[in-house]
């Protein structure tokens, strides 16, 4: 009996130990520039108090859902970005590269023509793998930096668009399942098993690597520390259903989780795999870390850096129907050239590094859904457009400014 004590006493204490030497070790590199989410997470704790304190409809349930509808844009071309970000590149033509998905689908689903929605989406994404496989070949194959290259994209695919829409044209979406994508919502019962079944497959996913890394004497979080995630992701994602599940409807009940958040978490945990799981990720950071030393280590560049900006275009295409679903239309009032402005801004308050290396798909949705809480809360108290593009690229620039702290903080 006493040695059970005192073999149980030593795992406690090595356990105790090993979550103290963990959270000392992750201190030690929040203090050495490595802070993760936390700055974006701070930003939005910030920011959402504000508009609470001056607008006390912004932690209605009706607001904060509509707040997850409105982000879900920003956050797919904000992950966009990333995938290009990480690379050292950049991609100026996602807007309009949304908007020429956004035009596929809606005129191959018309009516006249006939398309299934699921034919016409697949094309879509068909159409912008094409479009970054182009624009990724002339900065890899040819060397163009892919500033100019995706500037000329901008202006290209804005006139293609111009082209089919015609000048003040639009394309009604009348398919029932396309308008869904973003007005429609799953039912109370629905959402708690979808919500459950997903989380308990990231606790698995998570509690596995985990246990790997421990068993083969990696770094590796606390058992302690991985059941706290859990726990708070379940907590989490209970939240998340309650708010959604409440009755939000002013005239009629409208209640239930958004299809269009479904949509966001889906593509963030496929890029989230990619990046993290597969040895893609890895060539991806490799590349966008010290790319001559990835070139050393036989790494084929041009195949990782063309990939990158195929994958950044599809991920924009899924913007685009989403855009085009939330309006029940496109028509050329779609100013591409702004949200380009804000995908570039979603990666990077989110925490991706504008040179290259370092960030992951989640930053572009954490900074998307900064975006969008300071447009929601502006646009509830009124602001002008003018007043939202300052705020945000105040932000912007305090982001920027953190991440090349942090970078000379690491000496990099």
């Amino acid at each position: 009996m006493s040695a059970h004590i005192e073999s149980s006493d030593q795992t406690d204490r090595t356990d105790q130990l090993g979550t103290r030497e963990y959270t000392s070790l992750a201190w030690q590199r929040i203090k050495g520039g490595e802070t993760g989410i936390l700055p974006v997470l701070g930003g939005f704790i910030l920011v959402s108090v504000i508009f609470q304190i001056l607008d006390q409809h912004y932690f209605t349930a009706g607001n904060l859902v509509n707040l997850m509808v409105q982000a879900a844009v920003f956050t797919l071309l904000g992950m966009a970005e990333v995938l290009v970000l990480l690379l050292g590149e950049i991609d100026l033509s996602v807007g309009f590269v949304a908007g020429v998905s956004a035009v596929v689908v809606a005129w191959l689903a018309q009516p006249q023509v006939g398309w299934p929605w699921w034919a016409a989406i697949l094309a879509a994404l068909v159409a912008t793998a094409i479009i970054g496989l182009l624009q990724g070949s002339l900065v890899t194959r040819i060397g163009l930096p892919s500033f100019v290259v995706t500037l000329g994209g901008l202006l290209f695919w804005n006139g293609v668009m111009l082209f089919v829409l015609g000048n003040g044209g639009a394309i009604l979406i009348h398919d029932d399942v396309l308008v869904q994508i973003s007005s429609g919502t799953l039912n109370r019962p629905l959402g708690w098993i979808v919500m459950a079944v997903t989380v308990a497959v990231w606790s698995m996913i998570m509690w596995r690597r985990d246990a790997r890394r421990r068993g083969s004497g990696l770094a590796a979080p606390p058992i302690t520390l991985t059941v706290a995630k859990i726990v708070a992701a379940f907590a989490g994602g209970s939240g998340l259903i309650l708010l959604a599940n409440a009755d939000r409807g002013i005239l009629a009940p409208v209640f239930g989780l958004p299809w269009v958040v479904l949509v966001v978490i889906a593509v963030l945990l496929v890029w989230s795999f990619l990046l993290g799981r597969r040895r893609f990720g890895l060539y991806v950071y490799a590349v966008g870390g010290n790319a001559e030393a990835a070139r050393r280590a036989g790494i084929n560049l041009a195949r990782i850096r063309t990939t990158g900006f195929v994958l950044c275009s599809m991920t924009a295409g899924i913007a685009g129907i989403v855009y085009a679903s939330r309006l029940r239309s496109i028509s050329t009032s779609m100013d591409g050239g702004t949200l380009v402005l804000y995908a570039v801004a979603a990666a990077v308050i989110g925490g991706t590094s504008l040179f290259g290396g370092r960030g992951k798909a989640l930053h572009g949705v954490l900074g998307g859904i900064v975006i969008a809480a300071i447009n929601n809360g502006m646009g509830l108290l009124g602001f002008s457009a003018a007043a939202k593009y300052i705020v945000t690229a105040v932000v912007l620039i305090v982001a920027v400014t953190i991440d090349a702290l942090a970078r000379r903080r690491q000496g990099g």
